[in-house]
C-alpha cells in the first residue's frame, strides 16, 4: 500500500539543489533515500493503481490531481520529471511514452479546430506526417515557414496562430535554428514557442534561458544514451504543463511513460553531462577528417567553422552534440557502397546511443515508396545524404572504418 507521506517527501527534496552543478542534480534531484528505506537508487513503482487508508485519504490523492491510477500517476517517473524540469530550467515536467507522444500531447492539446500551428520547414519525419497528414483531419491548420530567416515568422502569424514549433539543430542536417530571435517575433505577436532540443539535451542547450515557453525532448535519444527504452518529454510553465498533463496524458494520447522505462532513463541521466562531452570531442574529429576528405562532398556540423549556423550554435550550445550529416561526390549509389563496408558503426535509424549509428534516408525512403507512394526526402535532403550519430567508442576507430569504407569510391 502507498504511503501518501512519501509522495511529498520526493517533491519537496532536493530544493536545496538550486545552487549545486548540472552534474550533481542530474544525479540526486528529487530523490531522497530516507523515503524509501535508505535505497540509493528510486525504487520501481510497478503498480496499475494505489490503496489508501480512507476515504478521506482518498479524497486527498484526488485532490492531488490523479494520484489514483498509473495512467496519471506514479513515484518513479515524477522522480524523472522532477529532475528533468530541475535540468532544463522549467517549473514542471511531463514524461509520456515516446517523443511522438509528446509531440501528439503537445499540439493535441494545446490547440483545438480552427487554430493555426507554425513549424519550421525541416522536421523529423514522423512529425511531418502528424502535422500533414494528422492535424489537419483535426481541423488544425499547419504553416510551414522558413526559421532561419526569423522575420519570416511575422508575416505567417496569424490572429489563430496558437503555437510556433521547431527544433534546432534540426534533424537530420543539423541546421541551426536562433531561438531568441524566433521568440522575440513569436512572442511580440503573443504566441507560444515550443522547441524540440532532442539533439543537443539539457547538458548542452536549454532553450528555456533563450525565451522558448516550451521544450520536448525524445528521451529515447541522449538523456536515455543506451538504446534501450523509449520515452519523451515536455518541460515549461506550471500552468501549461498542468493542462498537457489534465488533458493530453489523462484522456487524450493516455501515452504513460512505465515506470521500468523511467528508472533506466534516470539511470541514463545520471552520466548525461559525461556521455554528451564524448559524443561532441569524438563528432568534431570525425566532422574535419570528413571534410578534409576527398570522396565528401560537404558535411554538415554546428561546431565547424563552414556550417552557416556556427555563431548561432556558438552562442546557444555548450558543444556540438554528437550528430552530423555529410553528403558524397559519388552521390546515392556511392552512399549505398559506403554503408555497406563500413565494419564497426551500425546502420541503424536511431541516435543518441552509446554506439554509433549511421544511416542514408534516401535508401529508406525509396524502400517505402513500394508501401507509401507518397513517401519523400525532408525539405534540403539529397540522396547523397547520410546522417551519423557519433557514439563513445574510441573514436580512432571510427575514423579508420569510416575511411576504409571512403576509398575509394
Amino acid at each position: 500500500m502507498t504511503d501518501t507521506s512519501d509522495l511529498g517527501d520526493i517533491r519537496g527534496h532536493a530544493d536545496h539543489s538550486s545552487n549545486l552543478g548540472f552534474d550533481t542534480r542530474a544525479i540526486h534531484h528529487a530523490f531522497d533515500p530516507a523515503g524509501f528505506s535508505r535505497a540509493v537508487k528510486p525504487p520501481v513503482f510497478l503498480t496499475s493503481t494505489y490503496g489508501f487508508e480512507s476515504v478521506a485519504e482518498n479524497d486527498a490523492a484526488a485532490a492531488l490531481g490523479g494520484r489514483l491510477y498509473a495512467r496519471e500517476y506514479n513515484p518513479t517517473t515524477e522522480i524523472l520529471e522532477q529532475r528533468l524540469a530541475n535540468l532544463e530550467g522549467a517549473e514542471a515536467g511531463l514524461v509520456l511514452s515516446t517523443g511522438m507522444a509528446a509531440f501528439g500531447t503537445l499540439v493535441l492539446s494545446l490547440l483545438s479546430q480552427g487554430d493555426e500551428l507554425v513549424v519550421h520547414k525541416t522536421l523529423y519525419s514522423n512529425t511531418v506526417a502528424m502535422v500533414e497528414q494528422g492535424l489537419p483531419r483535426f481541423g488544425i491548420k499547419v504553416v510551414p515557414v522558413d526559421l532561419s530567416e526569423p522575420g519570416k515568422l511575422n508575416a505567417a502569424i496569424t490572429e489563430r496562430t496558437r503555437l510556433v514549433y521547431f527544433e534546432t539543430p534540426v534533424n537530420p542536417l543539423s541546421a541551426i535554428l536562433d531561438i531568441a530571435a524566433i521568440a522575440e517575433q513569436a512572442h511580440a505577436r503573443k504566441v507560444k514557442v515550443a522547441v524540440d532540443s532532442t539533439f543537443a539535451s539539457p547538458a548542452l542547450q536549454r532553450p528555456l534561458e533563450y525565451g522558448a515557453d516550451l521544450v520536448l525532448h525524445s528521451l529515447t535519444k541522449y538523456i536515455n544514451g543506451h538504446g534501450d527504452t523509449l520515452g519523451g518529454a515536455l518541460l515549461g510553465d506550471a500552468e501549461t504543463l498542468h493542462t498537457l498533463h489534465e488533458t493530453g496524458l489523462r484522456y487524450i494520447t493516455g501515452a504513460t511513460l512505465s515506470p521500468l522505462s523511467a528508472f533506466l532513463i534516470l539511470r541514463g541521466l545520471k552520466t548525461l553531462s559525461l556521455r554528451m562531452e564524448r559524443h561532441s570531442a569524438s563528432a568534431l574529429k570525425i566532422a574535419r577528417m570528413l571534410e578534409a576528405h576527398p570522396a565528401v562532398a560537404w558535411v554538415s556540423y554546428p561546431f565547424l567553422e563552414s556550417h552557416p549556423g556556427f555563431a548561432t550554435a556558438r552562442k546557444q550550445m555548450a558543444q556540438g552534440s554528437g550528430m552530423l550529416a555529410f553528403g558524397l561526390h559519388a552521390g546515392f549509389d556511392g552512399a549505398r557502397t559506403m554503408m555497406d563496408r563500413l565494419k564497426l558503426l551500425t546502420r541503424a535509424v536511431s541516435l543518441g546511443d552509446a554506439d554509433s549509428l549511421i544511416y542514408h534516408p534516401a535508401s529508406l525512403m525509396r524502400a517505402r515508396q513500394s508501401i507509401r507512394k507518397d513517401a519523400q526526402l525532408a525539405d534540403g535532403v539529397g540522396e547523397e545524404l547520410i546522417r551519423l550519430s557519433v557514439g563513445l567508442e574510441d573514436v580512432n576507430d571510427l575514423i579508420a572504418d569510416l575511411q576504409q569504407a571512403l576509398q575509394p569510391l
